[in-house]
């Protein structure tokens, strides 16, 4: 699956989707399998150019993971081209990706969470309105999610 493109979605993009861009890119890269393109970005145009919230960043240093360098950017037409898979963090955002792919781009849409064991249909909720608890509750979600996409990625390898 070498060369697989990823992208994270979530509104803004500044919570989320980078914190799953930084934790996917984390755990594909210590496990030794192969390496996947990602990136992240949001469905509204809000934050384009921002860094990503300082509490994501703090949460995923945490945890060794440094996204500082992230920038927010809005999902394009051509990110249904340039990615094999559009993960949206919540459902909200899974209907925003719907209604622009383009014909024949729809099959490469998905909720994340789908892929963390016993989350099926299951939204990763947005903690920028609330404290650093909800940002640490993202991360192990995401995590989550990542190892079963991983797993997903190796069996269909």
């Amino acid at each position: 699956m070498a060369g697989l493109r990823i992208l994270f979605v979530c509104l803004g993009n500044i919570c989320r989707s980078p914190m799953a861009e930084g934790i996917f890119q984390h755990i594909s890269g210590q496990d030794g399998s192969a390496q996947y393109g990602v990136d992240s970005a949001g469905t509204e145009h809000w934050n384009v150019g921002a860094p990503p919230d300082d509490r994501a960043r703090a949460t995923l240093m945490l945890r060794g993971i440094d996204i500082s360098d992230l920038r927010a950017r809005q999902v394009t037409a051509s990110d249904f081209e340039t990615f094999d898979l559009l993960l949206a963090m919540d459902r909200e955002n899974l209907r925003h990706l719907d209604a622009m792919a383009p014909a024949g781009t729809s099959r490469k849409v998905h909720l994340y969470l789908d892929y963390a064991l016993g989350a099926r249909g299951q939204d990763v909720p947005d903690p920028y309105y609330g404290d650093a608890a909800g940002f640490d509750q993202v991360c192990d979600l995401v995590d989550r999610a990542s190892h079963g996409l991983l797993r997903r990625l190796s069996a269909n390898n």
